[in-house]
């Protein structure tokens, strides 16, 4: 069992700093709003810290689930940052989806002081609260081999992609496809739609075949129901998007689909569906009879 610090009780963090204190860590959290912090105290085992820094202070592990590039900084660099109070040794791990540019600056931050890794995570809040997320991590591979055990209390699919900021690349890999699945879908249930078709037939003959997707298995009922008050935010999918598109910009990677969906994404957005999960694409197409 370790010493853990975990920063970062959002949707995401807050399970995920559960699954560690249940499996026996000794965890210090943080969290920008203390209240938030206290609260998971009273739900699980372990302290707040009132900055990051002390709640990184004697820490083996210290785990980040932030916003964006810019929480991400404010949290681990500065006089009250995670990395002024870790110990040598200890290995920091960001789960933030964000740059793979802030995941290298991050490691060169550290200058051999400590590990860092990125591994952001996919499964949403779901496979968060459930412990079945899958970490995709860069950087080296002695740290990957140390932090995976203690991973795993939240993780059932962790992988090391690379080098640092590789795991951040494979997550953009991951939304990029999202992003085409979950407009196909959207497109293939309209179209059943117009089509006088049953739903609920239709999926249950093609999804288990070549069509067959999770988005498919656990959104499309929800979809034809126009329900979308959970899941994963079209505001933080176009964050996402918006770091692919940064990236291929740099890399000279072409991906007319994604920014194609991404401006999809921004008209739910002005429909007032910010906090939607992904699968509002299909709202853009309103009713059939419209």
């Amino acid at each position: 069992m370790a010493k853990v610090a975990f920063i970062g009780l959002g949707v995401m963090g807050y399970p995920m700093a559960g699954h560690l204190a249940a499996g026996g860590h000794e965890v210090t959290v943080y969290n920008r709003t203390h209240a938030k912090a206290e609260a998971w105290t009273r739900q699980h085992k372990g302290t707040a810290a009132p900055t990051p820094r002390e709640a990184a202070a004697g820490a083996d592990f210290v785990f980040c689930c932030v916003g964006n590039d810019d929480d991400l900084r404010s949290v681990t660099i500065g006089p009250d940052g995670a990395f002024a109070g870790m110990k040598e040794g200890a290995l920091f791990v960001d789960h933030t989806t964000a740059s793979a540019t802030v995941a290298r600056d991050l490691a060169e931050a550290a200058g051999g002081r400590f590990g860092v890794m990125d591994g952001p995570v996919s499964g949403g809040q779901a496979g968060a609260e459930n412990g079945k997320l899958t970490v995709m991590m860069g950087g080296e591979a002695a740290d990957f081999e140390r932090a995976k055990p203690v991973v795993g209390c939240y993780g059932a699919n962790i992988s090391h992609i690379g080098p640092h900021g590789a795991g951040q690349l494979a997550k953009m890999v991951n939304q990029i496809c999202i992003a085409g699945v979950v407009q196909g879908l959207a497109e293939g249930l309209h179209f059943a739609e117009a089509a006088g078709l049953d739903a609920a037939k239709v999926i249950g003959a093609i999804s288990k075949g070549a069509a067959q997707s999770w988005q498919m298995e656990n959104r499309w009922k929800t979809m034809t129901e126009k329900k979308f008050d959970f899941g994963f935010a079209v505001d933080w999918m176009r964050k996402d998007l918006g770091i692919c598109l940064a990236q291929a910009k740099e890399t000279g990677a072409r991906l007319p689909l994604t920014a194609l969906v991404d401006q999809f994404y921004a008209d739910v957005q002005q429909m007032g569906g910010r906090r939607w999960d992904t699968s509002s694409l299909i709202a853009r197409f309103g009713g059939v009879s419209e």
